[in-house]
């Protein structure tokens, strides 16, 4: 049995799947990486059913790949379809500078460790309104779709581009919350990927629960501003 080239690293990266189904018609969707290494990935959130030896493109940030399906198993309702992808020969790995990050946080005494915390993501609509920070901006009322204490994804015809710093403001049950977001996927025609980076880490566990009583159905919690 040969061993992996170097070991995998656990990470929650939000990626674009795109491929071709059995029934011939293309398909697009959002799911997360959960482990990455510099050959290979294993996905999960799924909602096309794939089979060991179909190819597809993966894409996270600007940077995009294709990958020959290795395995596949149905995860259940949270997690749905799992996969694991390996790097078709003459492609460039997507996700080199995360793959780096573990290496120099081992280097530089393991400082910052306690921000890999992985934060689950949840298919559900949160509303928020999102304003583009370089002045002038546009400004939108929305609903992400996929989302945690640390990111979401809003689907838009018309994105921001990679890099823009937006202004977020949404609600955690009666206390509007405004911080920044910075975008980290870009898709056009699709939507795009923001990550919360102006929330330190008690914001966003309180975010994380909320996110989570809203997807199992728990009252007392919204998305919204508090009801008169």
């Amino acid at each position: 049995m040969q061993e992996r080239p170097e070991p995998r690293v656990r990470v929650d990266l939000l990626v674009r799947v795109w491929g071709m189904g059995a029934d011939g018609h293309t398909f697009f969707q959002n799911a997360h990486a959960d482990n990455i290494s510099s050959g290979g990935v294993q996905l999960s959130g799924l909602e096309r059913q794939l089979t060991a030896g179909d190819t597809i493109g993966v894409q996270y940030g600007d940077k995009k790949a294709r990958f020959r399906v290795v395995w596949v198993i149905d995860a259940g309702p949270l997690h749905k379809v799992q996969a694991g992808l390996q790097l078709l020969e003459g492609q460039e790995c997507p996700w080199k500078q995360e793959l780096a990050q573990p290496a120099a946080q081992a280097a530089g005494g393991g400082a910052g460790g306690k921000n890999q915390r992985k934060f689950v993501r949840h298919q559900i609509r949160f509303p928020l309104e999102i304003r583009d920070e370089r002045g002038g901006g546009a400004h939108m009322r929305t609903s992400a779709t996929d989302i945690s204490g640390r990111g979401c994804y809003v689907e838009t015809l018309l994105p921001f581009p990679l890099g823009t710093a937006v202004q977020i403001t949404f609600w955690m049950d009666s206390e509007k919350v405004s911080t920044v977001g910075m975008v980290r996927t870009s898709d056009p025609g699709v939507g795009m990927g923001i990550e919360f980076v102006g929330l330190d880490e008690a914001a966003q566990q309180r975010f994380q629960q909320l996110i989570e009583g809203l997807d199992t159905g728990i009252t007392g919690l919204g998305g919204g501003p508090p009801k008169d």
